[in-house]
Parts: C-alpha cells; structure tokens; sequence
C-alpha cells in the first residue's frame, strides 16, 4: 500500500435521517470538501440513505461506494470480513486524498458504521486523522415531525436498539422518562407488547422514512404485529401530569 500523506484526514459526516434538507451546513461543507465522499452499501449494491443524501450536494463522479454487510446479523466472520475489506478500500483512499469523508445517516457516534471504520482505520493508518461531524438523528426529526417532546426538566432520555432484545426495552419502559425505540421494525409485534405490558403505549409514536416519499407517522395504539421498515423509530415519552414545568 502507498504511504499515506501525512495531512490525509477522514471525516465522518452524519448525513441525517433521510431528508436531504436536515444535512447541516457544516456537514454539507464538508462533504463538498472532501476529495472523495464513501457511503456504505450492503453487498446487494442498492442504493442507502446516506448517498441518496450525499447526491444532493455533491457529483456523482465524486462518490465511493464500499460495501459493508450492514444487512449481516449472524454470520459474524462474513460481517468482519466486511469490515476489514471497507478499512482496506478507505486506507488505499486516504493513500491517495488528503481529504476523505465517510457519510453516515444519523449521527457518526449514534450506532453508526463509521465507529467500526474508524478503528480499522486508526490500526490501519494510525497517522491519518478522524474526525466527526455530528448529524441530525432520527429521534430528533420524529419529535419535530410528530410534536412529541422528547425530554423535560429533570427526564432521563433512554435510547435502545431493539436488535438488543424486546426485554432491554421493557426494562427502559419500566423505568422513567422518555424511551426511544431505534431498528424495530422486524419485531413491531414485540414492541407493541412491550409497550402496553409497561402502560407506556397510549402516548407513544412510531415513524419511518421520515422526510422521504413513503413517509409514515403513526400512534404506537395503531401497531397490529405486523412487521415494519427495519429503520423505524419509536418514541414513548415520560409520564408526565400536563403542568408546566412539572418535572423542574
């Protein structure tokens, strides 16, 4: 592999949960700043949500595609051997670019791909620099979307990925504050479980393809079971009593 300059930074970029309009400007700067723009795409090469974004602001001709098995949940070795080869296609980019940004949906430190990128990168080029843009996230564009609030006064904000386990979200339902679902789509009937065991389902809401065509913003009351888009946020908020500044 060719040294890497010593000026080459990677850069990931959260890109938002979808709408192309909540990239911020300084997110936008930098994609446009950067000599090459990777996203990440499953091995069956459609097209994601973070380079349909990054298309809105940069070429076409300017945009790596490296494939991560982000669809790979039980063949562990294929998922790492994903890994390693997206850390060797991005050193041999930094080998070549000054500049290198990685476009995440979300947040590139809120269950992002970019946070298993970087520490390849940083064994493999250890004199590369990483940095972050932080990123609007799904929670926050489903609050906005829906008129939820997602946090008062003194409340907690718990966060869970339900590919952990319906059980670590009835345990945060049982707790207090506000609960945000992330990935639960595939076990929807679940989730509605979860929340009318814990009596936690009458103010909750659920979203996908927030901003995007499909688009879907329904109560929590209204999940029959059946399965949902895997990228779907729930929020049940706290319990709150209706006064202002209660829990102050």
């Amino acid at each position: 592999m060719p040294d890497v300059m010593s000026s080459s930074r990677l850069i990931g970029v959260g890109v938002g949960p979808g709408d192309p309009e909540l990239v911020t400007v300084k997110g936008v700067n930098a994609l446009r700043a950067a000599d090459v723009v990777v996203v990440p795409v499953m091995d069956t090469g459609e097209r994601g949500r973070a380079e349909a974004t990054v298309l809105h602001y940069v070429p076409q001709e300017r945009i790596v595609r490296v494939v991560f098995a982000l669809n790979e949940r039980s063949d562990h070795a294929r998922r790492e051997a994903a890994w390693d080869a997206a850390g060797e296609r991005v050193a041999e980019l930094l080998a070549a670019h000054a500049c290198v940004a990685f476009a995440t949906i979300g947040d590139p430190n809120v269950y992002s791909t970019f946070t298993y990128l970087a520490q390849t990168i940083g064994e493999l080029v250890p004199d590369a620099v990483v940095e972050t843009v932080p990123g609007i996230t799904a929670m926050q564009d489903l609050a906005a979307r829906s008129g939820a609030v997602l946090t008062e006064g003194t409340e907690p904000l718990t966060l869970v990925p339900v590919t952990a386990g319906s059980a670590v979200l009835k345990d945060a339902l049982n707790g207090p504050g506000t609960v945000v679902a992330y990935k639960f789509g595939r076990l929807a009937g679940e989730v509605a479980e979860a929340l009318r065991e814990t009596g936690r389902i009458e103010d909750a809401v659920w979203g996908s393809a927030l901003g995007m065509e499909g688009e879907s913003i329904r109560p929590a009351g209204e999940l029959d079971g059946a399965p949902l888009p895997y990228l779907s946020t729930l929020i049940a908020p706290a319990r709150r009593d209706g006064t202002r500044g209660g829990k102050l």
